[in-house]
């Protein structure tokens, strides 16, 4: 590494999504080092302070620190780019000329467009114009959003060699498989499973009740999955779903998510 050559720091809880990043910087922007990657804000924190990288990528929503507390530590020492889920009211809360985002999944186009500033920046030498005022006025912004949005966004799936990570929108149905769950999900629109190491309980507690509804004590369902729904005898039911040749049963208990349909 030269001392000419730029420097980034990337911090992420999720490793697979700090991997994906990585590679796309790679083929973005290729003079670009990333020097060190943190796991969570305090070791972005402690990193940065060894590294002193030229640009920060940073998980707006991590355990412990958030990434907007790590930036307002960091400081005006750096060019910052926040990365989020949230793309419901990232536009709105990163509406400033001195910050920029990512959203992910990230894209590589949006992430062109991104680079192209950082490198107008770095390459210039220019100072970094965002302030902690203006920090302090992001995170109000972003706090009531976590709190009301903390639902599961990807299921990390093993698949022979290949770790995938499976969108929650992309999922039709979870069974449970003991210590294991059963997830019927769509790859580009195919109909695919995997058997993932997590209980049925500890997922359901973490997605949307609006959107998975439990139809068995074993099964929840994407209701937007839902083709139709045919009654049985003694107040069961079965669900034929969009797409795909599985039936699920619904159970005397649940059937009353249902009578409306």
């Amino acid at each position: 590494m030269t001392s000419q050559q730029p420097t980034a720091l990337i911090a992420d809880d999720e490793p697979l999504l700090r991997e994906t990043l990585v590679r796309l910087l790679a083929a973005a922007w290729p003079d670009l080092a990333i020097v060190a990657q943190a796991r969570n804000g305090r070791e972005a924190v402690e990193l940065f302070e060894a590294h002193a990288p030229q640009v920060c990528f940073l998980d707006v929503h991590m355990p412990g620190l958030s990434g907007v507390d790590t930036a307002r530590h960091i400081g005006r020492r750096a060019h910052l780019v926040f990365v989020t889920a949230f793309d419901q009211y990232a536009v709105q809360a990163f509406d400033h000329g001195a910050l920029d985002y990512l959203v992910k999944p990230v894209e590589p186009a949006r992430l062109a467009e991104t680079v192209t500033r950082l490198q107008d920046r770095v390459g210039a030498a220019r100072p970094v114009t965002h302030t902690d005022a203006l920090l302090r006025e992001l995170m109000q912004q972003l706090q009531p959003q976590q709190r009301g949005d903390e639902r599961l966004r990807w299921i990390r799936a093993s698949m022979g060699q290949t770790v995938r990570l499976i969108a929650v929108d992309e999922v039709d149905f979870l069974k449970s498989d003991e210590k294991y769950t059963l997830v019927g999900w769509r790859d580009a629109g195919r109909p695919s499973e995997a058997l993932i190491r997590a209980p049925l309980k500890e997922l359901a507690a973490q997605l949307d009740p609006t959107q998975f509804v439990q139809v068995h004590r074993s099964v929840l369902v994407n209701l937007r999955a839902v083709s139709h729904v045919l009654r049985g005898e003694n107040e069961t039911a079965d669900i034929h779903l969009k797409g795909r040749p599985e039936v699920l049963p619904v159970s005397r208990s649940y059937l009353h998510q249902f009578k409306q349909m």
